[in-house]
This record gives structure tokens, sequence and C-alpha cells, in this order.
């Protein structure tokens, strides 16, 4: 098998990728519907209303991580991931019988968003971590990148049958398949040969939430890569408003072209995915190189003179944005202890999606005030000044030497502290 897709080889894992791929569909044809229906029929293109739902999708993250992490850790992933994925299933169906029976209001999508924020919480972390159980230590990289894979495959389809589905039948159809791909997932579950799973170790005792906290604050290492994570998701990380209000105050296009751009966006995210499949392990200075590359994109689109253009830019946007994503959680997921990877994961999916609470509405508010465009181009400031703090920080801890070499050609030479001379170690 080829080497991008060797993790399939594993029976529960791919019958567990077969479920995942059309429930991902599912979820970003929801998205879609969701957003167009608070643009186009609940408010008259308010980039704030939509911000305060993606807010509140995302606010439980902030709030329950620890103690999603926790259980996460004590109970069996496999029964969280089922009660989650039901919890998903009644929420997203509740707004498709609202939308079909004329009775939805705002307030309705707000509640919704919240609950399905709480089910979410708890179902990232434990998906995340249930891959670890279905593949060994070796398949784990890669099966990481699949899910990545995976994911982008859904916002490549997704939002284009989304667009298609609301043009020629309306919203709530669109609405009603998502709640049905949920069900995908749980008859994948139940298929699963749980004899050929290999559980982590179960947390025990009092503390482990103070515990997983001590862990990575010990690890500099995962600081690092959280903060950077944490800048990227909160003000970078936010195209369900942003794409929206570009495409309906902007150039003033149709649920169609809307719909679109998702699947443009999702041609560069999957190609990331399945490069970063191929890489044997991830590296720091891949996760580097791509939040540059995410920041030179992201300036382009943000000054994009017509919608063209706009997808254009997408493309190496969503190419820098998902590299970077997938090294830091297979970085994260490869080099933690097994009985802390739940706790761990928990924390990393709070602070890459329990800043959009802040970051959507803010950003919702910059849209009305200054206009969409700024709502990217506060992104591409916050993620470039990120990389120049991480570049002082390691050039000073790291002992990292930078030259600019002008003899014949320029080169930029980098020399890190292992191929720098330092004194001898003096051993007892």
């Amino acid at each position: 098998m080829s080497p991008t897709f060797h993790s399939l080889s594993i029976p529960n894992y791919r019958i567990y990728a077969s479920g995942a791929i059309v429930s991902n569909v599912g979820t970003w044809m929801g998205r879609v519907a969701q957003d167009w229906l608070v643009l186009t029929v609940l408010t008259d293109h308010s980039s704030t209303a939509l911000g305060i739902v993606t807010g509140l999708q995302f606010l439980p993250f902030l709030i329950l991580a620890p103690f999603a992490g926790m259980l996460v850790d004590r109970f069996p992933k496999r029964r969280i991931l089922f009660l989650t994925q039901t919890a998903l299933l009644v929420t997203a169906l509740l707004l498709a019988v609202l939308t079909a029976a004329g009775v939805v209001e705002l307030w309705h999508v707000y509640a919704l968003a919240f609950l399905q924020g709480i089910a979410t919480a708890v179902d990232n972390p434990a998906r995340q971590t249930f891959v670890s159980e279905m593949v060994d230590t070796e398949h784990l990289p890669n099966a990481v990148a699949l899910n990545s894979a995976s994911f982008n495959l859904g916002r490549l389809v997704g939002p284009a049958v989304a667009g298609l589905v609301i043009a020629w039948f309306g919203i709530a159809p669109a609405l009603y398949v998502n709640a049905a791909t949920f069900l995908f997932v749980l008859v994948a579950l139940l298929r699963m040969n749980t004899s050929l799973l290999t559980p982590s170790p179960r947390a025990r005792g009092k503390g482990q939430i103070r515990e997983g906290l001590r862990y990575v604050k010990g690890r500099p290492d995962l600081v690092l890569i959280m903060a950077l994570v944490f800048v990227l998701g909160t003000f970078g990380m936010n195209f369900q408003l942003t794409m929206a209000l570009m495409a309906t105050k902007v150039f003033d296009k149709g649920p169609g072209e809307y719909g679109l751009l998702g699947s443009i966006m999702a041609v560069g995210s999957l190609t990331a995915a399945l490069l970063s499949a191929r890489r044997a392990r991830p590296r720091m200075r891949v996760l580097l190189v791509a939040l540059a590359g995410f920041t030179v994109s992201t300036a382009l689109l943000s000054t994009a003179p017509n919608y063209v253009m706009f997808a254009v830019y997408l493309v190496p946007t969503g190419l820098a944005a998902l590299t970077a994503l997938t090294t830091a959680n297979a970085m994260v997921q490869v080099s933690v202890d097994p009985v802390m990877r739940g706790r761990v994961m928990a924390l990393y999916m709070a602070i890459f999606m329990g800043g959009t609470p802040i970051g959507a509405p803010v950003i919702g508010w910059i849209g009305d005030v200054w206009g969409p465009r700024w709502t990217i181009a506060i992104g591409t400031i916050a993620v470039g000044l990120s990389l120049v703090a991480v570049a002082l920080w390691v050039s000073r801890r790291q002992n990292v030497a930078v030259t600019i070499q002008t003899q014949r050609r320029p080169r930029l030479r980098i020399q890190l502290a292992s191929a720098v001379p330092t004194a001898p170690e003096v051993t007892k």
C-alpha cells in the first residue's frame, strides 16, 4: 500500500475512516447552511450575529477543556464517541426541523450552537486520542494526517453540495443531510472489532486536571506549539465567518458561489494533509515555514481585487493552514505520555478553538466597523507578529545563529545549537 495511506491497512481504522469521511461532508454542509440561515434569513447580513454563533460553538472548548480531557483519559473513548455523536445528531436534527417548520429564530441558533459546542468539546479530544487506540505508534502520524485529509475532503465536497442544495431545495434539506450523516460514524463505531483496539492506560485518583496542567507546563516544546496554535486559531482560522462576509458583502455572491469558496480552499487543505501523511515524522521547521506561508497568502487574500483572485488565493492559504495544523497536532500526539494524551489533547483543542469565542465576535465587529477585508488582515498581522516573537525566543533560548551570505548568490543560513561548538560536558 502507498505510504500515504498505509494506516488504512488496519481494519478498525479503515472502518472508522469510512464513516468519518461521510460525516465530515455532512458537517461542512451543516456549517454552510447554518451560516446562510443566519446571514440571509434571520438577519440582514449581520457579521456580528454570525460571529456570536461561531463564538458560542467554541466557547465550551474554553470552559470544559480540563474536564473533557479528564473524562477522555478516565473512560472508554469509543463509548464517549458514541454518546457525543448521538448528541450532535440530535441537535443537528432539531435545527433542521425548526428551519423546515419556518419557526426558527436567532436565539434557537445561538442555543443549539452552544449545545453542539458542549458535545464537540468532549468529542474532539476523544476522537483525536482514539486514533492511538486503533493504530500503533508507527502509524500514528500517518493516521493523524489522514484524519485531516478526511476532514478537508469533507470541506472540499460539503460546501459545494450545500450551495447547490440550498439554491435548488432550500436551507432545511441541507441541514437534514447533515443530521443523517452522523449515523455513519455511529454504525462505524458499532462495527469495530474491539479485541483489536489497544486502550490507553486509564487515569485514576484525584488531582488529574492539575496533573495534566503541570505536565504541559513542564514541557516548553508543547507550550511553544500551543502558543502558535492559539494565535492561528483565534485570529487566523475564522474562514467560516470571513468567507461568508467576503462572498456576500464584498463580491455580492449567492449561496452557490459562497459554497464553492469552501471547496476551493479545501483543494489546498487536502493537498497539505496528503503531503503530511507522507512525512515519517512532524518537525518544528515545517510548522514555522507553514505559518510564514499563511501570513503571506492571507495578506494577498485580504487585498484580492475580485472574486476569482480571492478564490485563487484560497488554495495556498488552505495549504499553509492545514500544513501548520496537521504538523502541530502530530507533534503533540506523538510526543506525549499515553496516560496524559486525553488531557493534553483537550488542552490543545481548547487553546486552538477556545480563543474563537473571543476572536469570532471581535472579528465580526471588525467586519461591521472596518469592513470584511480587515477580518482576514487581522489574522495576517497576528500570525506574522507571533512568528517574529518565536524567532526572537528561539534565537535566545536555543542558540540559533542566522546569517546571510552575499558572495555570488545571497543565501540564508540557519545554524542550530547542535552545530555550534560548545564547551565539553563534565561528567561525574
